[in-house]
């Protein structure tokens, strides 16, 4: 069923290497920061509501997220959010970029085996410079045949980069961390979709399991990669 296949994409954060614990760790900072005006519920609440409202006008990364909790600081306040607060939001949101790059186990050794025998993509979204730095630190760049930054990850993003950099959807497999973008949006593109859980996922990227699709493959980590693909083959 899968003899044909000649192209995998990787998705970046969460799945090759740490990203979405420091996004919970600015929360609760975030949280502690305001707890004299909103509990940390309502707080974490208001700032989800404002990153999703303001993914059209920034983004996905953590200059969109920074943004969004000075704007949530301001709304929850009425106005009065001291200009230390927003300080101290602003120089969380700069160590978030500063932070080093943490591999995740087997990322390389995924990567490396499954470059010696088909086509390597790399297909994140974010922020162009913040992706570009995390991919330099990361020592994965020249491992990747092609390397994909996107602002959003659609059934019609993956048609067109695996027509691209490969033979076509049919003949592609995608492999991340996010149920949403990772897995089910390739799955209705045409493409094999392989999930391999991280425990940590942003609400937003959230989705129902395609448990009955065909397409649909689960993994406990990347080193057991290498094995579906000679399973499929």
């Amino acid at each position: 069923m899968g003899q044909n296949l000649t192209t995998i994409g990787f998705d970046a954060d969460d799945t090759l290497w740490h990203n979405e614990r420091f996004f919970q760790l600015t929360q609760t900072y975030f949280t502690e920061l305001l707890a004299d005006h909103a509990d940390r519920g309502h707080l974490l609440e208001r700032l989800l509501a404002a990153e999703k409202r303001n993914i059209r006008h920034y983004g996905y990364g953590i200059k969109g997220f920074t943004l969004s909790m000075i704007e949530t600081a301001v709304e929850v306040t009425e106005d009065r959010v001291p200009a230390s607060v927003i300080r101290q939001l602003i120089e969380a949101g700069q160590e978030m970029l500063a932070h080093p790059i943490e591999l995740l186990p087997c990322a390389r050794e995924a990567i490396e085996g499954v470059a010696a025998t088909h086509r390597v993509v790399l297909i994140t979204k974010g922020d162009l410079i913040d992706q570009e730095r995390k991919l330099a630190q990361s020592g994965l760049g020249e491992l990747f045949d092609e390397v994909e930054i996107v602002s959003e990850k659609t059934p019609q993003t993956y048609r067109d980069i695996f027509a691209r950099y490969g033979d076509g959807p049919a003949r592609a497999m995608m492999v991340g961390n996010s149920m949403r973008s990772d897995v089910v949006a390739p799955i209705e593109a045409g493409c094999w979709g392989v999930h391999v859980p991280h425990g940590l996922v942003w609400e937003v990227e959230q989705a129902e399991t395609p448990t009955d699709n065909p397409r649909f493959r689960e993994l406990r980590d990347l080193g057991e990669l290498a094995g579906l693909i000679r399973a499929l083959s």
